[in-house]
């Protein structure tokens, strides 16, 4: 990913309802979310959330898919993982890959840094 993609991405998502419907887009897997039901759990206007939806559109954060007449928003988890791994793919300046899970990366880091404050 590059840095005007990531900077898109982070724009998407600097937003409170924005970042509440990705997060719940996460939650629910490739499967996704009516509309509706999003609008409900996030508690906005569905009206409302249209247009913060088209914004994670836009950023390629998630995708969308009719259901007969529904419409299914996902969250796109190869971009996802793209935006972490752009973010941590020099993580403490030790140049970690872009590859790595959220997970192993915070481990990795963790146990090195527990490693040097156990060195005399």
């Amino acid at each position: 990913m590059d840095a005007s993609l990531a900077v898109t991405a982070l724009g998407a998502l600097a937003h409170e309802h924005r970042l509440a419907a990705f997060r719940l887009l996460v939650e629910c897997g490739p499967e996704g979310l009516a509309a509706g039901v999003i609008a409900e759990r996030v508690g906005i206007p569905a009206s409302s959330l249209t247009f913060h939806l088209q914004h994670l559109l836009r950023a390629g954060l998630a995708t969308q898919r009719r259901l007969g007449r529904q419409i299914i928003y996902a969250a796109d988890f190869a971009a996802m993982n793209d935006l972490i791994g752009f973010l941590t793919e020099n993580c403490c300046g030790r140049g970690l890959s872009a590859r790595l899970t959220t997970a192993a990366a915070c481990t990795t880091i963790a146990e090195s840094s527990l490693a040097k404050r156990k060195a005399p």
